[in-house]
């Protein structure tokens, strides 16, 4: 894995991990500890903690702190962490909530975009906000933003991204436009400057890792990280090999509308990680008689074979 240096720990893959619970749904440690291990042998860059995969919104606080600070202990330095946990309402209770997060160890403390201002508020409320939560975070830690979708999904203007370029806090943008122009504009109003631009989207990742986007933070991750990795590490060097792998994942990734994040949770049971597919975040009782199973299954046999094929 290449070095880390300041220009590029926030590049690479960068999973948004899923919170194992057992059919109590509690938190399963055990299982948690083992995702953890799953993705680091993957060979991931980085980890994206408490985030909406992680059913942020359906923990305590005190639950996504606990989270956070066991992931960042099981890593113990390997790659960076980052979390978010930001789901208040209120400004100073956003403020406690993210000052307690930046307690827990972690690299980066990322801000979701909707909690800025309410769907009805304008572009300009939601950079008052970032700034009124920036000045009141800690200096040393360094800050990102999370275009969430849930509850509702609020993209960033072009002046809040220079903002962010421009004010040498921001190093992390987890992109949900899915739009291909979006993203090479928001390159050029961060160039220079220490903000990476991470797409979620796998329909459009080869296109923008072309670009220049420098990252990768997806559901899908969750799946096959490893086809990821190299994909992110090997396109240059392999265009034609690069091109299939980007078909495959870039169909594979539809198996996101297969009742996610359970469908997920399924996979990580089928490999021996979690003891149960519970979420909080919606039922997940009529998964296994469904066809998504075999859905999840056919989509992952045919990574296999691909990977078998392309000798990655």
């Amino acid at each position: 894995m290449q070095e880390r240096t300041e220009a590029n720990k926030y590049t690479g893959v960068w999973p948004v991990m899923l919170t194992p619970f057992n059919e109590r749904r509690e938190i399963d440690w055990p299982a948690l500890e083992k995702l953890v291990q799953w993705y680091l042998n993957a060979g991931v860059h980085g980890l994206f903690a408490a985030c909406q995969s992680s059913e942020m919104f359906f923990l305590s606080d005190d639950e996504a702190r606990k989270v956070v600070q066991f992931i960042v202990e099981r890593v113990e330095g390997r790659v960076p962490v980052v979390a978010s946990g930001h789901t208040a309402t209120g400004t100073s209770q956003q403020i406690e909530q993210l000052t307690a997060m930046t307690q827990t160890g972690i690299d980066g403390l990322i801000l979701i975009s909707n909690r800025l201002a309410q769907a009805d508020e304008s572009d300009a409320q939601v950079l008052s906000g970032l700034q009124q939560l920036t000045a009141a975070l800690p200096a040393r830690i360094d800050l990102g933003i999370y275009e969430c979708p849930y509850p509702y999904k609020r993209l960033l203007s072009d002046e809040v991204i220079a903002w962010c370029a421009s004010s040498g806090r921001y190093t992390f943008i987890k992109d949900t436009s899915c739009a291909l122009p979006v993203m090479e504009r928001r390159l050029r109003l961060s160039e220079g400057s220490r903000l990476h631009l991470a797409n979620a989207n796998s329909q459009t990742l080869l296109a923008s890792l072309r670009a220049g986007c420098q990252a990768y933070s997806g559901v899908m991750a969750n799946f096959h990280p490893e086809l990821y990795v190299w994909l992110f590490e090997n396109w240059r060097q392999e265009p034609h090999k690069a091109e299939l792998l980007a078909d495959y994942l870039s169909t594979a990734a539809l198996a996101e509308n297969l009742d996610y994040p359970v469908c997920a949770k399924f996979w990580q049971q089928q490999i021996g990680n979690f003891s149960a597919y519970a979420c909080r975040s919606r039922s997940s009782q009529s998964y296994a008689a469904s066809f998504y199973p075999e859905a999840i299954n056919s989509m992952m046999r045919l990574g296999d074979a691909l990977k078998k094929q392309l000798s990655l």
